[in-house]
């Protein structure tokens, strides 16, 4: 991991961007022509400082974990200089908008910690505004899409990661499933609305890069996601959106499997959690935050977010 740090850092521009060499950038955006794959809305140097600072702030807590604090200062400085590089080339927060207005530009810069907390907010907002615009079609390519659920739902968008996620017009992870499909595309139109085949290449109909849906899906809409490293603590926090009436997430943890469900039923959610010995949860969804330890637990929560929450064993 190091080595790729220092590797990238002697390809940077003195300005700190990551803007020399060859870059794939927002592979596929929707809006590319099929024979031009890069030409994606996203500025490329954009994606790549992002991705860059994620990397180094993975690093960082790595070596942090392993004890390696003679390179610790080393990472950190690049970090936050690739960060600041960042804020500077990109984000206008006089205007309350990043410099290159476009769904990738918001979902990263929310996603990989670009972004004060006082600016959260219109970031969540602006991106809201986006998606609406292009009639909650998805209008990112494959840097962008990992992280294009997760932006809103947690800038205080919900309800615009929810009709992303059941849009079933081209482009969206559904209308594959109108077309037929029993596996993840590599374009949103691999197969076009009147079936013939898309005429650009990287037509896959087997593909992993759009099926980054699944990690929201686990992690936010079913609410299982680690609290600690090895799963031995699990941070179990449904979001429901309109439209979903239940959702399970499984895990064969180190500890054995950790499950959860929910369903409605009228205003309130219903919770199914099963742990393995040595396993807890904190439970949090409406006015339900309790924390549970092993076993199998059935919870109900309203899902009226202005009640105050309960606290119990």
């Amino acid at each position: 991991m190091l080595s790729h740090l220092r590797h990238v850092e002697g390809l940077l521009s003195p300005g700190g961007l990551w803007d020399r060499g060859f870059q794939f950038g927002d592979w596929l955006d929707p809006d590319a022509p099929p024979d031009d794959p890069a030409a994606a809305k996203a500025d490329r140097t954009l994606v790549a400082t992002a991705c860059l600072h994620r990397s180094a702030k993975l690093t960082a807590e790595t070596a942090r974990i392993l004890g390696r604090s003679s390179e610790m200062a080393e990472i950190e400085r690049l970090r936050d200089a690739t960060r600041e590089a960042f804020r500077t080339a990109f984000v206008d927060d006089e205007a309350q908008r990043p410099r290159n207005h476009c769904e990738t530009a918001y979902a990263l810069a929310l996603a990989f910690d670009l972004l004060d907390p006082d600016e959260i907010g219109w970031a969540g907002s602006r991106l809201a505004e986006l998606v609406e615009a292009n009639g909650h079609r998805i209008a990112t390519g494959f840097a962008g899409t990992p992280c294009i659920l997760e932006a809103p739902s947690r800038s205080g968008q919900l309800a615009t990661a929810g009709r992303l996620l059941l849009q079933t017009e081209c482009p969206s992870w559904l209308y594959p499933v109108t077309m037929g499909a029993t596996t993840v595309w590599e374009r949103w139109d691999s197969m076009l609305p009147d079936g013939s085949i898309n005429p650009g290449e990287m037509t896959s109909f087997n593909h992993y890069a759009l099926g980054a849906v699944a990690d929201w899906m686990h992690r936010d809409l079913a609410g299982l996601a680690p609290a600690e490293p090895g799963y031995r603590r699990v941070t179990i926090a449904p979001q429901p959106v309109t439209g979903v009436e239940w959702a399970k997430a499984e895990l064969d943890s180190p500890h054995g499997r950790i499950a959860v469900g929910w369903s409605r039923e009228g205003d309130r959610l219903l919770l199914d959690v099963a742990l393995p010995p040595g396993v807890t949860a904190d439970v949090s969804v409406g006015d339900l935050d309790v924390h549970v330890a092993a076993g199998v637990h059935r919870l109900s929560a309203s899902l009226d977010r202005t009640l105050p929450r309960t606290r119990t064993l």
